[in-house]
């Protein structure tokens, strides 16, 4: 059995071939790429691990780094552990693991501990009141595509066959000495291993008239609901961000017969995946379908009484509105990891394993940060969960990151953007190309692809990330140079 990902909207398919087209977007077979994840069923574990003293990072080795990756501790200040020190030490039959949250990462995190594991006792905790759904899918939900039904991922048919315990909750207080979860119903949870995948919450700017009825996220299938239930064919919508949700979530409003105004701050659209010159023929291309998109532009105000009626904008235009989304992205929900005193930066932190600064509790997803980095993607979410539940389980795996490259398609446009796209200096070279429609562009320094990305036809996407990887020089690869002829 293979992992396969769709490098379109990151779904993650199992079997020996990947799907013959993507249940989620509808991109064709081609489209998806095998997955690397490494978790291997549970052998005895000697290796040593080193502790950091400073903020306690966990470093696998036989012997210190040199420095702390996280906090750039001196090598000299790690003690030496070992992972046979570790809480585990029950067999299957007592071994008592808790998942704290729904999402892709906490599901996928459960079903692997199961698989290295038959006999322990699994718990699967959520805030929602629906068992684990497809988020990725929200809003072809909004846009009508499909029905609330076919989000579901499993069924509760399959939590009773694999003995996955799932529990509608929410964690309030993790005790690690008692190794307790207390809940807001005034349960509690015991734990051996606890892994927390309790992900993240959207950012709402403090903007005056935030808190007026209208004003909405879109994060889950409650918040999905409530816009559906206030949305009409005559509707004013304005959604405050440009990104890819933002983008998408306007695009769904749009089918539903609303009129749809796209409000981004930067000065174009999607700036961390593409440059100005494609994010501008991008929004031309938005604008003739009838969405109206201010680029450049930021809120003041959402006005109104009760209700939102309108956004007032720092430039002084006001635009009306019946309803308001905000997607101004998210912010991890870490906020029981710093109160039970894990290592916490932006994420909790981990190391490779999954493993936050107590080895009794790991993490995955987008409340994680690894190597610095929170991914905040389907994918990302999915490997994790993978590794932490083969390793809570008393496997052996390792997550080792993901690369750069994201391949979407917005409304009916493909994209794809992989490596640098933002040169640090004036070393970065730029090739441009546009023709019929279709953009291409590659960033180069010292003789070496760093980034590329491509609009309007994706066919290339495949090669232009391979040499962004291999970090080779360009000359060894003719095709880019039939590409571009002038490199």
């Amino acid at each position: 059995m293979k992992t396969w990902k769709c490098e379109v909207c990151g779904y993650i398919h199992s079997g020996d071939k990947p799907p013959y087209s993507c249940p989620v977007c509808g991109a064709d077979e081609d489209c998806f790429n095998v997955l690397e994840i490494n978790a291997e069923k549970k052998t005895p574990a000697t290796a040593e691990l080193w502790k950091c003293g400073i903020c306690n990072y966990l470093h696998k080795a036989t012997e210190s780094p040199s420095v702390c990756p996280v906090c750039s501790a001196s090598g000299n200040l790690f003690v030496p552990l070992s992972i046979t020190d570790s809480p585990v030490t029950q067999s299957d039959d007592t071994l008592r693991i808790v998942v704290l949250g729904g999402g892709i990462a906490g599901l996928t995190a459960a079903t692997e501990a199961r698989r290295q594991s038959p006999h322990a006792s699994i718990r699967l905790v959520s805030r929602e009141r629906s068992l684990p759904y497809y988020r990725l899918n929200l809003t072809r939900f909004l846009a009508g595509d499909i029905a609330e039904k076919e989000l579901q991922i499993q069924s509760q048919q399959w939590f009773d066959e694999q003995s996955i315990n799932c529990i509608s909750a929410e964690a309030t207080l993790i005790d690690r000495d008692k190794r307790f979860v207390y809940l807001r119903d005034g349960g509690q949870l015991v734990y051996d291993r606890l892994v927390l995948t309790n992900g993240a919450h959207p950012f709402i700017p403090p903007f005056p008239g935030v808190t007026r009825d209208g004003v909405s996220v879109l994060r889950t299938i409650e918040d999905a609901r409530s816009i559906l239930k206030r949305l009409t064919p005559s509707s004013c919508v304005v959604c405050i961000g440009g990104g890819l949700l933002g983008l998408e979530t306007a695009g769904a409003m749009a089918r539903q017969g609303a009129t749809v105004t796209v409000v981004e701050g930067f000065s174009s659209l999607l700036p961390r995946q593409l440059p100005p010159r494609a994010g501008n023929m991008l929004q031309q291309r938005l604008e003739a379908q009838g969405l109206t998109i201010l680029c450049g532009e930021t809120v003041k105000e959402l006005a109104g009484d009760e209700s939102v009626r309108g956004v007032l904008l720092e430039s002084g235009r006001q635009l009306p509105a019946d309803l308001v989304i905000v997607t101004a992205g998210v912010r991890p929900n870490s906020y029981l990891a710093r109160q039970a005193g894990l290592t916490v930066h932006q994420g909790i932190v981990v190391d490779d394993r999954m493993f936050s600064s107590d080895p009794a509790i790991l993490a995955a997803g987008d409340v994680a940060e690894h190597r610095g980095t929170l991914y905040g993607i389907w994918p990302a979410g999915y490997a994790q969960g993978v590794v932490a539940g083969c390793n809570a389980a008393g496997g052996r795996a390792e997550f080792d990151g993901l690369a750069p490259s994201t391949r979407i398609k917005v409304l009916d446009v493909d994209l794809f953007s992989c490596g640098q796209i933002h040169p640090e200096d004036a070393s970065t070279s730029l090739h441009e190309q546009e023709l019929n429609g279709v953009y291409r562009a590659i960033f180069c320094r010292d003789g070496q692809l760093l980034g590329a990305v491509l609009y309007g036809d994706t066919t290339t996407a495949g090669l232009l990330k391979e040499i962004v990887e291999s970090g080779r020089q360009i000359s060894e690869f003719p095709e880019l140079v039939t590409l571009f002829p002038k490199l």
